[in-house]
């Protein structure tokens, strides 16, 4: 994974550097967007009542185009508690979940007109997933680095803002916690 980042780090900096011999500017952006995610709540040998299944929570991100085709970004997600309830050996209890996702990634665009671009994003993700019990032994963890992905299309309002919606994939399926399959849709401000 080192090896991995170092390598992402490595090829931003070539871009960048080859990017400064050129006449376009790197152009800086942030933006805002709210993501959703189902949740799971598998709690052994228990059998599930009820959960809050797809759950919506915000989401930050920032990056700069290297050029019209080329950029880095980097992003997080919060995934606010969400719940559920079971039952294990005849007694009545709840679980909550929680965690986040940060990533780094590469992204190239391809505008398809003035209005409307597509684009691609690979990168590295950061996953935390907590679960929380009553019941005794149940509260787990798990942090796990991993590949990040995402499609996405981008709408551009003027020069400086954009809408976007985006399909992520962070990393592997962790037994609890958000899955990794993920929707966005937000607002980016250029500078």
């Amino acid at each position: 994974m080192k090896k991995l980042i170092f390598a992402l780090i490595a090829g931003a900096a070539t871009m960048t550097a080859a990017q400064a011999q050129s006449t376009i500017t790197p152009r800086p952006y942030v933006g805002v967007g709210v993501s959703g995610a189902d949740r799971e709540y598998n709690v052994p040998g228990a059998t599930m009542n009820d959960n809050d299944g797809y759950r919506f929570s915000g989401k930050i991100f920032g990056g700069a185009e290297l050029n019209e085709n080329f950029g880095v970004e980097a992003g997080y997600t919060d995934f606010r508690k969400a719940g559920g309830s079971y039952t294990l050996n005849g007694a009545n209890a709840r679980t909550e979940v929680d965690g986040y996702n940060a990533y780094i990634a590469g992204k190239a665009t391809k505008q398809l007109s003035d209005k409307f671009g597509v684009y691609g994003k690979l990168g590295v993700t950061h996953t935390k997933a907590e679960e929380g019990s009553a019941t005794a032994g149940l509260n787990r963890k798990v942090s796990d680095n991993g590949a990040y992905g995402a499609l996405g299309v981008q709408y551009n309002v003027n020069q400086q803002v954009a809408l976007i919606a985006e399909y992520e994939r962070f990393g592997k399926k962790q037994d609890f916690g958000p899955k990794p399959d993920v929707v966005t849709v937000g607002a980016k401000y250029s500078f």
